[in-house]
């Protein structure tokens, strides 16, 4: 198949509901995840434009950076410290609106405002977090809970 996106204008539900299926081709067939983690990266980063986008993955007690679109940063994260630590804390998703406001925040860069951040489960365990960053305060909802959440259970890890 060719690596080729078709980039889709419009409302945030039309973007992910273009963008999915698109994963899913890219996805099939290939069972590496570092592969698929990468590719994720580069699909939601090219779709949505987003400041950064990119996977922790637990090792040794750590969030260390796994595969990622955007400027340099952070490489080890401590559980329970800033958005991506407590979100494996928590084993849930997280929505900030605000970064600056989230006690703890661990600023990789100045120009992030929001974030998400979904923990990667497997077997019951928290195995990583995917994290998206933007430059809009409040860019983040339950469209794209849902939308990111459908994308991250088709990695195979």
């Amino acid at each position: 198949m060719a690596e080729d996106l078709t980039i889709t204008k419009g409302s945030k539900l039309a973007q992910y509901e273009s963008i999915i299926p698109q994963i899913k081709g890219l996805l099939y067939g290939e069972t590496d995840s570092i592969a698929n983690m990468a590719n994720v990266c580069a699909a939601l980063k090219e779709q949505f434009g987003w400041f950064w986008v990119g996977f922790y993955l637990v090792k040794q007690n750590e969030l260390v950076l796994g595969p990622f679109q955007g400027p340099v940063a952070c490489t080890r994260i401590k559980k329970g410290k800033g958005v991506c630590g407590n979100a494996w804390e928590q084993a849930k998703t997280l929505i900030v609106a605000d970064v600056d406001l989230f006690p703890g925040h661990i600023a990789c860069s100045s120009l992030s405002k929001s974030e998400i951040v979904i923990p990667l489960i497997k077997d019951g365990i928290v195995i990583g977090v995917f994290d998206v960053d933007s430059e809009l305060l409040a860019h983040f909802d339950e469209t794209d809970q849902k939308g990111l959440e459908e994308i991250i259970n088709l990695i195979s890890f």
